[in-house]
């Protein structure tokens, strides 16, 4: 097979796992069908068994590119060499999609959340989404001479914050919320390092 010949698959297979994660996020795991997923990647129905056996394999997938994208986020935080800036961008990054959370919650929190009830593939690979932010908040506060154990409560309580402004914004409709956490997030960085 040429390079020619996979790039068309590539392309319908990334439109596929683009549509997921923006219906996933819209409409939930269980209000989304692979038809839904097919219709909205302008893929023929049945073509989408060819790339993913199952909704679940669908699902992985989907956190796979949420994994990807949070990488790419917080790599782009670390071309700041001050490690307080990088967390306080973070912060600043809560007002950014505010008007899209308070429509849809957050998409790695709000998948979480649906995916944290199931014990088996994909309920326990969600995880990951907030290990990714935990992780890197923690090596931050490191970063700044907290010690292991305190750099893992702050980090914790950072994206605590983070979620927690997510939902009330989804739930209150008030993409407004998210900048003001923004804002207390930032003052309290400064006030804990």
């Amino acid at each position: 097979m040429t390079d020619l010949e996979r790039r068309p698959r590539a392309d319908k297979r990334r439109r596929l796992v683009d549509s997921a994660c923006e219906l996933l996020h819209q409409q939930g795991v269980a209000g989304t069908t692979l038809a839904d997923v097919a219709t909205a990647a302008d893929v023929v129905v049945g073509n989408i068994y060819y790339y993913f056996k199952t909704k679940d394999d669908l699902v992985q997938a989907v956190i796979e590119a949420h994994a990807d994208a949070i990488r790419t986020a917080l790599a782009a935080f670390d071309r700041d060499p001050d490690p307080r800036a990088r967390l306080k961008a973070f912060a600043r990054g809560l007002a950014a999609g505010g008007d899209y959370t308070a429509r849809y919650g957050c998409p790695h929190g709000t998948l979480c959340s649906e995916l944290g009830k199931r014990e088996d593939g994909p309920g326990r690979t969600s995880a990951t989404l907030m290990s990714l932010f935990v992780d890197w908040a923690q090596q931050q506060f490191q970063l700044l001479g907290k010690d292991e154990r305190e750099a893992r409560e702050l980090a914790v309580t950072l994206v605590s914050v983070f979620q927690g402004a997510s939902l009330l914004a989804n739930t209150f409709r008030d993409p407004a919320l998210m900048a003001g956490q923004a804002r207390q997030l930032e003052h309290w960085v400064d006030t804990v390092v």
